[in-house]
């Protein structure tokens, strides 16, 4: 195992560019199954997320190449083969191969998902989805278990808005019987970018991006070519940096549009930002004003950049309030930012943070994806050196990390973990 070093105070300047989007990819890579020939995704990030859903796809008996960002996927020789454990673990998003199988097979076996531990995240309304659509699903020593004589179109409403039970329904309505009408939907890009995806296999998709999605199903998909969008969460993660540590930075790849509450919370602190058609860029700030933050469902501000943000907070000037109404948990963050200085203190779902401080180096821990970029963040702030474990984390959403931070300036490495490090970290 490794360890992340990152040596504080170096100013951020220059271009870094952001790879495709984590969050369509592990949705994308599912949906091939539903073809009866070759599938290519482009511009895929090279994560340990993607190269785990490479596994299972071989694992199901699919043909898969994966090199520079494109992968090649021939799903003509894959069977129903149960997925009660092993990689389905290593990440939430396994959870997509459920209505993928379901819409092609009419059967599946999936273990229940793994991923970061950020509290409840129940798969109640997926489940709903399914049976609506005429499966048969029972929860089988610690497996999920679908089975349908045959998938019919149907009527669904989501009781709460949710992004993998939207596409979850989507990829096997697709293959249903007559219209699905998914009412409430979420209206993330992402949905769009699946959507784009199937349709161009041939699915007969209207609506998606707005909260009422129609899907005529088709017997039969085949395959196409498709560009997945930029990272959203990564794009964020960098202006964010960008705010806390640099002194000009562009960033290149992204969607303007897709970053409209980012961009007005950083202007409301007082941090330049001019966005271009796929550029966005972040000027140096001398002085943060602090912000209070409410994440909500998209196209609100993103739990995803919640602890990003929380980190940049600690420069500016005052009491900042962030509460996300998303995931009760995802503050597990905080306790290591207090290590390295931070003053914060956790009430219920919201998190109250007192700037400015200055963080110090310190020996930190990622709880979760998120938490480890928030972790970066304040290391690049801090006087000193910081030192972060837990990059299995870290390496399940971004891609080239150091590299990347590296082109912009910061005095970034990665060791390896002694034995008695290792050990520590067990205890």
């Amino acid at each position: 195992m490794e360890k992340l070093k990152i040596a504080g105070g170096y100013p951020l300047e220059g271009t870094i560019k952001v790879s495709g989007a984590k969050n369509s990819a592990v949705a994308l890579i599912p949906a091939t199954i539903l073809a009866d020939s070759p599938v290519t995704i482009e511009g895929l990030p090279d994560i340990s997320d993607v190269r785990t859903l490479q596994d299972l796809l071989e694992e199901i008996g699919g043909t898969v190449s994966f090199e520079d960002g494109e992968m090649r996927v021939d799903p003509s020789t894959m069977v129903s083969m149960p997925l009660p454990s092993g990689k389905v673990k290593k990440l939430r998003a396994s959870y997509y191969l459920m209505g993928a199988m379901l819409g092609r097979f009419k059967k599946a076996v999936i273990g229940l998902p793994g991923g970061c531990h950020l509290g409840p995240r129940p798969i109640d309304q997926h489940i709903k989805g399914f049976e609506a659509l005429g499966a048969e699903v029972t929860n089988e020593q610690g497996a999920i278990y679908l089975r349908a004589d045959e998938l019919k179109g149907a009527r669904i409403y989501l009781d709460v808005v949710s992004v993998g039970a939207t596409i979850n329904i989507m990829l096997a309505a697709v293959r249903a019987k007559g219209r699905t009408i998914i009412e409430n939907a979420a209206k993330e890009p992402e949905i769009i970018d699946v959507a784009t995806l199937l349709s161009n296999m041939g699915a007969k998709i209207k609506g998606a991006g707005t909260d009422v999605i129609r899907i005529d199903g088709v017997d039969e998909l085949h395959g196409c070519r498709h560009t997945i969008i930029p990272d959203r969460i990564e794009a964020g993660t960098f202006m964010i940096l960008a705010a806390a540590a640099g002194k000009g930075v562009l960033i290149d790849n992204v969607i303007p549009l897709h970053m409209e509450s980012v961009i007005a919370k950083l202007r409301e602190m007082g941090v330049p930002v001019e966005a271009n058609d796929d550029q966005i860029f972040i000027g140096k700030a001398d002085k943060l004003k602090s912000v209070d933050i409410k994440t909500l469902v998209y196209p609100g501000f993103p739990t995803d950049l919640q602890q990003p943000f929380t980190a940049l907070l600690n420069r500016a000037e005052g009491s900042a309030v962030v509460t996300d109404t998303i995931y009760s948990a995802r503050f597990k963050h905080i306790d290591e930012l207090r290590r390295m200085n931070a003053t914060i203190k956790v009430e219920g779902r919201s998190a109250i943070i007192n700037g400015p401080v200055q963080l110090q180096g310190a020996k930190v821990k990622a709880s979760d994806l998120r938490a480890g970029a928030a972790l970066v963040i304040a290391g690049l702030m801090a006087e000193g050196i910081t030192e972060v474990t837990g990059l299995e984390h870290i390496d399940r959403g971004y891609s080239d990390l150091v590299e990347k931070l590296e082109g912009l300036g910061a005095t970034i490495w990665r060791e390896k973990m002694t034995a008695e490090e290792l050990e520590q970290l067990k205890s």
